[in-house]
């Protein structure tokens, strides 16, 4: 029977020393690796004593904005639901009623949003989608836990507060073109 290559190699079966048939030099060889990262310089960071500085554009916790009068911005267009690549949002839009103005921006609006954050892979998509600068992915860290079902977040968690002082800065993850661009209030975008 032929080779199917031509780049055989010829395997010679030498008889190991008793040195190498009791693995001694490579057990030393393996501890002294073992010892040299041992006292070498640590990466590790103690988190909840120290925290790691992260990047402006750091991809974490999502937030669904409210405006400068404090009402949602989400319209339910579904564009994020879309856009998403794991499938994570869901959503189900309904009318506003009369007397909701104050609470959401335009006559449709999302009852229902929820993210899997299991599902989720922070890719910044949803934000991009977004037409109407409702979702963004902030500096926070999604908590850790051992059930699943607490990594659905719904409006409860997503939604930002309505006192101004306790809203999320989401500033420096847009570029100087576009804070320009929403000062101008004659756009119907940036009403």
């Amino acid at each position: 029977m032929l080779p199917l290559t031509t780049k055989a190699k010829v395997v010679s079966n030498k008889k190991m020393t008793l040195t190498e048939r009791i693995y001694l030099p490579a057990i030393a060889k393996g501890m002294w690796t073992t010892l040299k990262h041992l006292f070498g310089k640590t990466t590790t960071v103690r988190y909840p004593e120290v925290k790691r500085d992260f990047s402006d554009i750091y991809r974490g916790k999502h937030v669904l904005k409210r405006d400068d009068e404090g009402r949602e911005r989400c319209t339910a267009c579904g564009l994020c639901a879309v856009a998403c690549p794991a499938e994570a949002i869901t959503m189900v839009a309904e009318e506003r009623k009369p007397g909701e103005e104050n609470l959401y921006r335009e006559e449709k609006y999302a009852s229902i949003y929820e993210i899997n954050m299991l599902r989720c892979i922070f890719c910044g998509l949803c934000e991009e989608a977004c037409p109407k600068e409702a979702i963004f992915l902030t500096k926070e860290i999604v908590a850790s836990d051992y059930h699943r079902d607490v990594f659905i977040y719904g409006k409860e968690i997503l939604v930002e507060p309505v006192d101004p002082a306790k809203r999320i800065d989401i500033s420096l993850r847009q570029t100087p073109e576009v804070l320009k661009f929403k000062e101008d209030k004659s756009k119907r975008h940036n009403r």
